[in-house]
């Protein structure tokens, strides 16, 4: 693809532009304009650029011009696969359709996204005592596999995301067979990353991106296309991503996926005795009885709480011990199938993490551990992805835009750049929102409220929330930094309000927004994925609420160990890691409320700190310009003026 376009980025988004000609109810808009030239010169000039964009700048239109237009291989990442979604299948064909230029893009997920059609025959050939339900499953997924093209698991709604199944018919790096899989050259994961590399723009999340970094790392390079520039959209979730990909970690559920396919494999293969069956059964006891001498609450911990323990190190010790025998009986047998060698490969690799897990660790990582309901993993986290991040940036020479609505502190980028690693001077650039928050917006922090710490502070604050909740009609987003938080204040609320509340984990969260625009007057309580990724425009939406300033969990182990390691190394943990990402995560729960120009609400914050702590400044300052009051009669009269606004208003139309 080699344009020459005679208009800039800017031109293709004002008044008289494409865009504004096919683009119904578009609206130009300065900030726009200006970061799309900003990004072009960044593209033209292969440099890297950070760009924060207030809710309605239209950051994506922003890129997307400027990327479409520069003739470049370009890859946008995006933080979640429904963005991803939104991103390829509306927002992207718009803007090409509007500049009218031959480019051509692709989709490209991670492989536990799509139809592994080796699995699904090994899936159907394993159903001996499984209930009818998994049987019917597996027979839709048949079905479906004989007409999909794409081999995309989103396209059986009907089998949700989190279902048993898909594990069982999609593939993993550890588990795939690669080129020696008779599936090869019709493997949708194969195709998919084909297309990707065909195509001018491609779409990817992070995940992908952080994954093919790692991968990279061990020779696997042609999993992504090599690009000319990478767009990082919902910038602001890179470094806990990062952080995740960087480090090394062992689930229970991979134990046992590990050792369920040796033996299935071992006895379609080979069957000779059953030497290495019963051993794969006793190695289930094993890693249940891990899980058992974990401790029965669901947690996160620190490896030390368990290494003292002589009951777990002797099961840790007995699991390493099985799991060698394992490999020893199964390493002959490896060339009889290449699915048998498959799965030594995988021992093999499961052996060396689980040894690297259970003893001595690294002394620059984190080691900590989470159990869940039947399961658990033993994880290591580097104190530091921001080294490891920009070696890999590094070795992809281009363009790296940077961009999100939450990435400044106080107005500046340093803490978004030290965790990346970025340490030399780069450009960046913060548009405020085109919304007037003056005029739209009211932050109301109520006096008289005890400090977070007191044992009364929720139900004080629910209280304060009540009368606002009245005056708003509903219509609340109601957010929480913990999940006992939001019991308790549900159990209060049900009892004193008359309107419907929408509970986090009652629906899923898609179900939960739709139920909340329906109804109109309702009131959703969530944490913290309910922050961010969710746009609710018009006056379905006119107050949201949260409970108080949302620091991470001083319990956390992995906040501990690296606050300890901070210290260590002269830092200041608070200043320079808990308060930035506090005010990161305020930001982004805050920009719930205006999501439209025509949109007017009320933002309460309950922290009392907001006043009587010095840093409470850095969260006001971090947040867009609005009036702010501590007198709930001044929000009587804001709700009354906006309803008398609206009532205006719907005469105009009638009239």
């Amino acid at each position: 693809m080699n344009l020459t376009t005679v208009l800039s980025p800017s031109e293709y988004l004002d008044s008289k532009g494409p865009l504004a000609q096919k683009v119904v109810d578009f609206a130009p808009r300065k900030q726009q304009m200006e970061m799309a030239d900003a990004i072009a010169h960044a593209l033209d000039c292969e440099t890297t650029f950070i760009a924060e964009a207030g809710t309605g700048t239209g950051k994506t239109f922003a890129y997307l011009v400027p990327a479409l237009l520069s003739g470049r291989k370009v890859l946008i990442s995006t933080g979640t696969k429904n963005l991803q979604d939104q991103l390829f299948h509306k927002d992207l064909p718009i803007v090409r359709e509007a500049l009218d230029i031959p480019v051509t893009a692709a989709l490209l997920k991670g492989r536990s996204n799509y139809l592994c059609k080796h699995r699904l025959t090994l899936a159907e050939q394993d159903i001996h005592g499984e209930p009818k339900i998994h049987i019917r499953k597996l027979r839709q997924v048949r079905n479906w596999s004989i007409k999909t093209k794409a081999g995309d698991t989103s396209e059986i709604p009907e089998i949700p995301e989190g279902d048993r199944i898909w594990p069982l018919v999609t593939s993993t790096s550890e588990n795939c067979l690669g080129a020696e899989c008779n599936d090869y050259n019709d493997c949708y994961v194969v195709n998919a990353r084909r297309l990707a590399q065909a195509s001018d723009v491609v779409v990817i999340n992070h995940y992908l991106l952080l994954s093919d970094m790692v991968i990279r790392e061990n020779g696997f390079g042609e999993l992504l296309p090599i690009a000319d520039a990478f767009i990082i959209d919902e910038a602001h979730q890179l470094p806990d991503v990062a952080s995740n990909f960087f480090g090394t970690s062992v689930s229970g559920y991979q134990l046992n996926e590990l050792v369920t396919d040796i033996a299935s494999e071992y006895l379609a293969e080979i069957n000779e005795d059953r030497e290495i069956p019963d051993l794969c059964d006793t190695l289930k006891k094993t890693i249940a009885d891990f899980r058992l001498a974990m401790g029965l609450p669901i947690r996160r911990g620190g490896w030390a709480e368990l290494n003292h323990q002589s009951e777990f190190n002797d099961i840790a010790n007995t699991l390493n011990t099985q799991l060698a025998s394992l490999k020893e009986l199964l390493s002959p047998l490896a060339e009889r199938s290449k699915d048998l060698e498959a799965c030594d490969k995988r021992c093999a690799n499961m052996i060396e993490r689980l040894n690297l897990l259970t003893l001595e660790p690294p002394a620059d990582h984190i080691h900590w551990f989470e159990t869940y309901k039947r399961s658990f993993s033993l994880n290591l986290t580097p104190f530091d992805v921001g080294s490891e991040f920009k070696q890999q940036m590094d070795s992809l020479p281009g363009s790296w835009i940077f961009t999100s609505a939450t990435l400044t502190v106080g107005n500046k980028f340093d803490h978004f750049l030290k965790q990346l690693g970025i340490i030399e001077d780069v450009d960046s650039k913060s548009w405020e929102s085109p919304f007037n928050y003056r005029d739209q917006a009211l932050l109301y922090i109520p006096d008289g409220l005890p400090e977070p710490q007191n044992p009364n502070y929720l139900s004080a604050v629910v209280k304060e929330a009540i009368p606002v909740i009245n005056l708003s009609g509903g219509r609340t987003f109601f957010l929480f930094t913990s999940y006992r938080a939001l019991n308790e204040a549900v159990e209060i609320l049900k009892d004193e309000i008359d309107y419907p509340l929408l509970v986090q984990g009652e629906k899923p969260r898609d179900a939960l927004i739709t139920d909340f625009r329906k109804m109109g007057d309702a009131v959703l309580l969530g944490t913290y994925s309910f922050w961010e990724g969710i746009d609710v425009k018009g006056d379905a939406l006119t107050t949201v609420i949260i409970d108080k300033l949302p620091f991470a969990s001083p319990g956390d182990p992995i906040l501990k160990a690296r606050i300890d390691a901070m210290r260590n190394n002269g830092l200041n943990p608070f200043f320079d890691f808990q308060l930035p990402n506090a005010v990161i995560t305020l930001k982004q729960g805050a920009g719930r409320l205006i999501r439209d120009y025509l949109d007017t609400g009320l933002l309460m914050l309950c922290d009392p700190r907001l006043r009587s702590k010095p840093y409470g400044k850095v969260f006001l300052k971090s947040l867009p310009t609005m009036p702010i009051t501590k007198d709930l009669n001044y929000v009587e009269t804001f709700f009354s003026d906006k309803v008398n606004a609206e009532q205006t208003k719907s005469h105009k139309i009638k009239d």
